[in-house]
């Protein structure tokens, strides 16, 4: 059987099946695209053998999974497309609506407002229409392409824009001095031991896919921007922003926000990141 794998259909991704497209790499999978909690979903459920997961969820069901190395969707600073936007100061927050498709960035976004800065907020889920969500409270969490809209028509008006846009790559920054993860890629454990050759072929096309993205970013760019919204210059600003790799600062980045999530009942404490192949 071909392996299930998944696909996150935000512009983050882009460049790792753009390149992937682009490489000339022969893989034989079955791809599933999805919003990420659908993929999570599907990924814990066991209806996907690999595919991005929130760290969230990976915290949650690392004994299930294995990461893939070198591959991540994050930031070391500004992230762009992670923010909260508020109608009123921050410290004037009293409600918040959480984007329904997002985990990590929920969670981050309550430790900043109530760990960090000692507010209080109620909360309600609700689908990532931002003039929906502050009709409905002060601020929202946003992910993804919304999210990115956000923070570009915030750039555009400068300070006639209304809202309060916070970059919660940024404010973990800021906070923690590390980068943020907000995605893994990882593989069922029980797949993983069963077709380790297969998770290895997968994860090599990845790497190589994004590798290739990556020195073609105006490519890559330009190619998008001739579906959305953005421009180029905004999306090859974009894309060399987010942090792909998953080296020893983003393991830190992971670990510490690990613990500050354990400290709150969010995840198991002392979850040990496996990869694929130890």
């Amino acid at each position: 059987m071909r392996p299930r794998v998944g696909h996150i259909q935000f512009l983050n991704c882009l460049p790792l099946y753009w390149g992937l497209v682009h490489s000339g790499a022969v893989l034989d999978v079955e791809l599933t695209k999805n919003t990420p909690d659908r993929l999570n979903e599907a990924l814990v459920a066991g209806d996907l053998d690999i595919g991005p997961i929130s760290l969230v969820e990976y915290l949650r069901h690392a004994d299930d999974l294995v990461v893939l190395p070198d591959i991540a969707v994050g930031s070391d600073g500004p992230v762009l497309s992670v923010v909260l936007a508020s109608s009123v100061p921050l410290d004037r927050i009293r409600s918040v609506a959480l984007g329904s498709t997002s985990r990590t960035s929920v969670l981050l976004a309550q430790m900043l407002l109530e760990d960090r800065l000692g507010l209080h907020p109620t909360y309600t889920s609700m689908p990532p229409d931002l003039p929906l969500m502050l009709r409905e409270a002060d601020a929202a969490v946003l992910i993804g392409d919304v999210a990115l809209r956000a923070t570009y028509d915030a750039e555009r008006a400068g300070d006639a824009h209304p809202l309060h846009i916070v970059d919660l790559g940024a404010a973990w920054r800021d906070w923690s001095g590390l980068p943020m993860v907000f995605a893994v890629w990882a593989a069922r454990r029980d797949f993983a031991q069963v077709r380790p050759g297969v998770v290895k072929e997968v994860h090599d096309a990845f790497r190589g896919s994004l590798d290739l993205a990556l020195r073609q970013v105006d490519a890559v760019a330009r190619h998008a921007a001739r579906w959305e919204v953005f421009d180029v210059a905004t999306l090859t600003r974009y894309f060399t922003t987010l942090d792909f790799s998953l080296g020893e600062r983003q393991l830190e980045g992971i670990m510490a926000f690990a613990r500050q999530a354990a400290a709150r009942d969010a995840v198991p404490p002392g979850v040990n990141v496996i990869f694929a192949g130890e």
